[in-house]
């Protein structure tokens, strides 16, 4: 898309030559038997995952291969041996290279790597037999440019052992855990009555006669007393991976703002040179950089307080005036903004720079 747009703005492209490249980034039919979702990622942040059940091994390959080649990368659940086998030969054929997760795949783009991002997943599994399962949610997590971590063989029938590791993931800073279990499912309800962190719990069809093809573990899943825990659908790593996604990236992207706001306000307050000159005319700033307001209230010309109505006058009189402290309140902290408001501004002002801000506010869309 960005490459699409770059040539728009150099001229190599009409607008309606650009509309159309685009139109073809977002959905591409193959010999009209499958329509590649290529906008997905660009939607949601998580890319479109082939799955191997139900398709000719051949078929299989050939569409993830398709999107690698349009994307980067190519992800594939549920193979057998033949798929695997297929697609070895379709990537080796495309001189693509192929990232084995259990019964999952990833194929790559030479070169290619997705963008990483801040956030971190932590996969927990209750036994071995459950680390495939597992493996196709760290596929996912990592093909969205995710942190991850997986700790295996955790389960409730020696509970010692999952007290270090848990620990360990917390330190390291997970924002979400996934934490795969099959038989009678509990690993999920313990860890989420545990840690105030987001669990996911994914029930793994592992198990014997009733309730052993993943039921039980649902089951106990759901039922769980502890509030609050996320459970998917039986053996469904790519959405348990998709969801803690969403999770961490939505983390990730609320510490950057916060981190930027913070040094926004750091910078103003620790600028030596900053004496107040350039600030609205009822607003001045110590050599420090704490502003006080100056207490002239006048007819005309008052701060908004509770149950008033404040006058238009100040920005009447010097619309250049407001339009400048909009512009350069932009970022900052509410409690800096509210002190660098003018008296006179009142409501309306206010109202203006709500307004401005509100893009910003809802975050990255």
């Amino acid at each position: 898309m960005k490459d699409v747009l770059r040539r728009l703005l150099a001229g190599e492209l009409t607008e309606d030559e650009a509309l159309g490249e685009l139109r073809s980034l977002q959905l591409e039919e193959l010999g009209g038997r499958a329509r590649l979702d290529l906008g997905r990622f660009m939607r949601r942040g998580i890319p479109e995952v082939v799955l191997a059940t139900g398709k000719a091994p051949a078929d299989a390959a050939r569409l993830t291969v398709a999107l690698a080649e349009r994307q980067g990368q190519g992800l594939i659940s549920r193979m057998t041996s033949e798929h695997r086998a297929a697609l070895g030969q379709a990537a080796g054929a495309a001189q693509m290279s192929v990232v084995d997760h259990a019964n999952s795949a990833l194929v790559l783009r030479p070169g290619f790597e997705p963008e990483r991002l801040d956030g971190k997943v932590g996969l927990l599994t209750a036994g071995t037999s459950d680390v495939a399962v597992a493996e196709e949610a760290l596929m996912v997590i990592e093909a969205c440019g995710l942190g991850t971590r997986l700790e295996a063989d955790l389960g409730v029938a020696g509970l010692h052992r999952f007290v270090g590791p848990l620990a360990q993931m917390l330190e390291w800073g997970a924002d979400v855990i996934v934490v795969a279990a099959g038989m009678d499912g509990v690993l999920p309800g313990l860890v989420a009555g545990l840690i105030g962190v987001p669990v996911i719990g994914l029930p793994v069809s592992t198990g014997y006669g009733r309730g052993g093809a993943g039921e039980a573990a649902l089951g106990t899943m759901l039922q769980s007393c502890s509030t609050g825990l996320v459970v998917v659908n039986i053996d469904n790593g790519v959405g348990a991976g998709a969801a803690a996604v969403l999770i961490a990236a939505r983390a990730a992207s609320a510490r950057s703002i916060t981190a930027g706001a913070a040094a926004t306000d750091r910078d103003q307050q620790q600028d030596p040179e900053d004496d107040g000159r350039d600030r609205p005319p009822h607003v001045r700033c110590s050599r420090e950089g704490k502003c006080q307001r100056q207490q002239q209230h006048t007819e005309d010309d008052r701060y908004e307080e509770p149950g008033h109505s404040a006058s238009l006058a100040a920005v009447e009189q010097e619309p250049q005036q407001a339009r400048a402290l909009l512009h350069s309140i932009r970022g900052s902290s509410l409690s800096l903004t509210m002190d660098r408001i003018p008296l006179g501004a009142g409501s309306e002002l206010w109202a203006v720079y709500r307004t401005a801000r509100m893009p910003s506010d809802r975050g990255p869309s």
